[in-house]
């Protein structure tokens, strides 16, 4: 009786466990619809390599464990998929479709959570995305996409995490107000703008850096209590910064660099306990930092390089008059006693402004008779026909309105940081921007182009390239390449502000004429300030740091930020430029003219055709140029020949094989004890590994910007413990 219990129990454990395991085997079959949409994802991505072990037999609830592939089943339903591919340096083909794309993904109507990270996803977001109805999750971040953000995303009401990142993206942010749940926004280093969006107040993390955003800070900002986090840094944000950014309740870290905010902060500024970080470095702040923020305290770190201000401990501050200079002018608050005085000022404004108008108006008059009679001599003496090139607000060429553009510039959206729209300009005002181009605004001559320095009508100065192309170049060649060039335009490169094309109806069998109007970097080049001992002592190792990330930046913009990529840039301390803020701008990027007979670019002014070396690698080439570059920062030696670099490169090996001291000394002088040994350690290691002479070895530029992160975040850290301000 009793083996016969034993017998029972036994059986009845294994028809359990039987049960059991049918249960979980009906549960775990993927509802067959789900199947399909991941198969149809994967045809429409192009099979990338995470995808590419995929079958009939795959089980895609139940598949080995990846951080690149993610897929998590409840039921018999998708509830996350997370997708990230190695698709930094390019876009997919021409023929992907995103909003065929989206139809395909958005079946999968049960996800919670969507990554689709470095898949080279390129194209405007279709409005379509709103049907992920209970997406808590999008993560599109590192892609292509470019247009603006749908509204309809603000219909998702699940959402808690927004992350649209490292993409293309411009225009106004839709009204996310309504997104209640939303936690986490990162809409950084995208070309969003000029409006500040409008967002939920139970945000915790807001990041909207590298962006065109250009007003003043809106002053809601007091309701974001559960804000933990606020980077809004290198945008062209204007006015006072709101004191209650500082005092609110839950915030701990502030990224304000690189603005335009202007004024002095109030001397009675409360900060929360929480607050961690702040950074206020490159603005237009004067006066004194209040005590919250400028005093050393242990736990607070305070970055204020590179502002007006004269109670911090670091000597890098512009002289009160630039920040004064360069502030957009604030109104003071009137005082009860000027009302009366103001009535009669305006009333004095009144007349004179009457008289000033009739003045004007006779002006004009006179101007435009002057004009008509200008023209007319002109065409006398020679006729030519100025061939503008309008673009409408997604870059297509309008073949329409080139007909009409003969004397009126038209413009396109700003794309890039801080820069007006490209302009197509009119012969006429290029002769006004030169004086008719007097000898004396000659600034370089070559054997086919000019250089002139120039005047803009609003008074900003830029260079103007006059550059007589070939025959074989016809003038849509041109246009086409300067479609290209428009689209150029970031914060660590010499942007093209506009071009002028001219072509002579008198002699049809000769080449045309394009005029290039240059952003003008005064502040001369990096090899300027490794020379000249002056400029060489104000450049400390944070400094260094922060020019050599602006160059990695720009190449990145060139591998990355553009359709095709553009590689082999002749990449070198002589062609990166500096502003007064010590930005670093690359001067000379490759943009070959198309051409049967070789290549010339109106940018370079070089033919490709008689260049006797072109590098197997051009983007590798890239990155070890960049190593050179590192080499010359750390070193303070310019270098003039290859032996030059391998004599150097040696001598850091050595460095980081014997000890610190031995590393400190082959260091420039200039920047001894303001570095961090393992920042310093950590830009050696980049250098040397960007000049490895295996080529398939050097680094990407994204593995490059990982590591240099590293070794500013080390930098600032020992920055922020007062060893930069005992040293300097």
């Amino acid at each position: 009786m009793e083996d016969y219990s034993i017998w029972v129990s036994s059986n009845f454990i294994f028809l359990a466990f039987f049960s059991l395991f049918l249960l979980q085997s009906s549960n775990s079959q993927l509802n067959p619809a789900d199947s399909r949409t991941l198969f149809q994802a994967q045809q429409k991505l192009e099979y990338p390599p995470v995808l590419q072990q995929w079958s009939k037999w795959t089980d895609f609830c139940y598949l080995p464990s990846n951080p690149n592939l993610v897929i998590v089943c409840e039921g018999n339903r998708i509830t996350e998929l997370t997708i990230i591919g190695n698709k930094t340096k390019s876009a997919l083909s021409a023929n992907f479709s995103i909003d065929s794309f989206f139809t395909v993904v958005t079946k999968l109507s049960s996800l919670k959570k969507l990554t689709l990270v470095s898949l080279g996803l390129w194209g405007p977001l279709p409005p379509k995305i709103d049907r992920f109805w209970s997406l808590q999750v999008m993560n599109f971040s590192s892609n292509s996409i470019n247009g603006d953000i749908p509204s309809s995303i603000s219909s998702i009401k699940n959402l808690t995490v927004l992350d649209f990142s490292k993409n293309l993206l411009n225009g106004s942010v839709p009204d996310l107000k309504w997104l209640q749940n939303l936690e986490v926004l990162d809409l950084g280093s995208n070309l969003l703008g000029p409006k500040y969006p409008s967002l939920s107040y139970n945000l915790v993390s807001i990041t909207l850096k590298n962006n065109s955003i250009r007003v003043q800070i809106p002053s809601d900002f007091v309701k974001f209590v559960h804000l933990q986090r606020l980077d809004i840094s290198s945008n062209k944000l204007v006015g006072p910064i709101p004191s209650s950014l500082f005092s609110l309740s839950s915030i701990e870290y502030l990224n304000l660099a690189n603005n335009q905010f202007s004024g002095a902060m109030p001397t009675n500024l409360s900060c929360t306990t929480k607050l961690r970080f702040v950074d206020l470095s490159n603005n237009l702040l004067i006066g004194r930092l209040p005590s919250c923020i400028g005093s050393n305290l242990a736990n607070r770190t305070v970055i204020s390089l590179w502002n007006c201000l004269t109670n911090t401990t670091s000597k890098y501050q512009h002289p009160h008059k630039f920040c004064q200079k360069e502030a957009i002018a604030v109104l003071p608050t009137k005082r009860n006693g000027e009302h009366k005085k103001e009535e009669t000022t305006l009333k004095l404004g009144l007349v004179l402004g009457i008289i000033g108008g009739i003045v004007g108006i006779a002006g004009l008059i006179g101007l435009l008779i002057l004009g008509v009679y200008r023209r007319r001599q002109a065409k006398r003496t020679k006729q030519f026909k100025s061939d503008s090139f309008a673009f409408d607000n997604n870059a297509v060429r309008a073949p329409s309105s080139m007909a009409n553009a003969g004397r009126r510039p038209q413009t396109m959206r700003t794309a890039a940081l801080g820069l007006p729209p490209y302009t197509i300009f009119t012969l006429e005002e290029i002769e006004d921007a030169t004086n008719n181009f007097d000898s004396s605004n000659l600034v370089g001559e070559g054997s086919q182009a000019q250089l002139y320095k120039g005047w803009l009508r609003d008074g900003s100065m830029v260079l103007i390239k006059c550059l007589k192309l070939k025959q074989k170049h016809s003038t849509q060649t041109v246009q086409q390449h300067m479609e290209v060039i428009s689209k150029l335009r970031h914060r660590h490169l010499v942007s093209v502000l506009g071009h002028c094309i001219v072509s002579y109806m008198d002699h049809p069998n000769s080449g045309s004429t394009v005029f290039v109007v240059l952003e003008n970097v005064s502040n001369g080049s990096l090899r300027d300030h490794l020379t000249d001992w002056r400029k060489k002592e104000i450049l400390k190792w944070p400094h260094r740091m922060g020019i050599t990330m602006g160059i990695a930046r720009g190449i990145q913009f060139l591998h990355t930020g553009t359709q095709h990529g553009i590689f082999g840039n002749d990449l070198k301390i002589e062609t990166v430029l500096l502003d007064d803020n010590l930005t670093a701008k690359i001067s000379s990027y490759n943009i070959s003219l198309p051409s049967k007979a070789g290549s010339e670019s109106p940018l370079n002014s070089h033919d490709a055709s008689q260049v006797p070396h072109r590098p197997t690698n051009p983007e590798k080439d890239d990155i070890y140029q960049f190593g050179v570059i590192i080499l010359q920062l750390i070193t303070g030696k310019p270098v003039n020949s290859e032996d030059e670099i391998i004599e150097l490169k040696n001598q850091l090996e050595i460095g980081l094989m014997e000890s610190p001291t031995r590393l400190k000394e082959v260091a420039d002088s200039s920047i001894r004890g303001t570095f961090a040994y393992e920042s310093m350690k950590t830009a050696v290691q980049i250098a040397i590994s960007c000049l490895n002479e295996d080529v398939n070895v050097r680094p990407s530029i994204e593995d490059v910007l990982w590591n240099m992160q590293y070794s500013v975040q080390v930098q600032e850290g020992w920055n922020s413990s007062g060893n930069l301000s005992t040293k300097l």
